[in-house]
């Protein structure tokens, strides 16, 4: 008979290889099924036993030149949403770590409440906004639409990691004659690097992969990876399963192996302040 403890640790470890094999299985179906042959993707009996081929990643090359402008285009909005967005958010975060008033608090709550609302709310009263002012199909208007939808919960995680920053180091750079902005650049970004790196991982992570804004905002000049995609799915000659499955691997390695890389940093953003008091 197993002892109460080995059994609690026994039920742990099932569930901790139950959420593992939630998280991973679909992926590995995705990436598994870009390497076969078309008759094999969909076979029970070649589920795992397949003769891998990587002609599915050459008619992605071959057949949807797009694809890849696409990803430039996914790269450039990403790097310039997370630019924008971290950089707001430090500000922001700075300003609600040191200031109190009752205008900061207010918007405080606005800021959380303007983050339930579902994007698609914004985004069709925006789009004759945008097509007045001409801002339709290009990387400008993805950036700052992606920035500001993360602005909110980045200022948040942002005021979260400022706070345990003493005080005194401050106000020891402002009794050697340093502005607000000197504070911010030589006193508060070098220790909240962190926390910026944990908003950028956020950001990028939804900026890669947000299809809504870059549906309705682009046409062809500035059409993202996700939005090529969805157009294989609809291809006139039917669904080529490999060539979508090659895409979506293409598409999920890069964010993959950022967020991966950057892990701790992730993990540092959710728990920032759990401890605090």
């Amino acid at each position: 008979m197993l002892k109460l403890p080995a059994l609690r640790a026994a039920f742990k470890l099932l569930g901790v290889l139950a959420i593992v094999a939630w998280s991973i299985l679909p992926i590995a179906l995705i990436v598994m099924s870009s390497f076969k042959a078309d008759r094999d993707i969909f076979s029970t009996s070649g589920a795992f036993s397949f003769a891998p081929t990587l002609a599915n990643y050459e008619m992605l090359w071959g057949r949807w030149g797009d694809f890849f402008f696409g990803l430039w285009n996914s790269f450039l909005v990403t790097v310039g949403a997370t630019i924008l967005a971290v950089g707001v958010s430090l500000l922001a975060g700075f300003a609600y770590s040191r200031f109190a008033s009752r205008g900061l608090q207010a918007s405080a709550f606005f800021l959380i409440f303007i983050r339930l609302i579902p994007p698609i709310v914004i985004t069709l009263p925006l789009f004759p906004v945008v097509n007045r002012l001409g801002l339709n199909d290009t990387h400008f208007i993805l950036i700052v639409l992606y920035a500001t939808f993360f602005v909110s919960l980045g200022t948040i995680v942002m005021r979260t990691f400022i706070d345990q920053i003493p005080r005194e180091l401050d106000e020891a750079a402002m009794m050697d004659g340093a502005s607000q902005m000197q504070i911010v650049w030589r006193v508060i970004l070098p220790m909240a690097a962190q926390g910026m790196l944990a908003v950028s991982v956020f950001v990028i992570v939804y900026a890669w992969n947000e299809f809504l804004f870059a549906f309705i905002f682009t046409t062809t000049k500035a059409k993202t990876a996700p939005l090529v995609i969805s157009e294989m799915i609809g291809a006139v000659e039917g669904v080529e399963w490999g060539v979508l499955f090659a895409a979506s691997t293409v598409q999920l390695v890069p964010v993959l192996a950022f967020v991966i890389l950057m892990q701790k940093h992730l993990v540092a953003g959710l728990t920032a302040g759990a401890v605090k008091g």
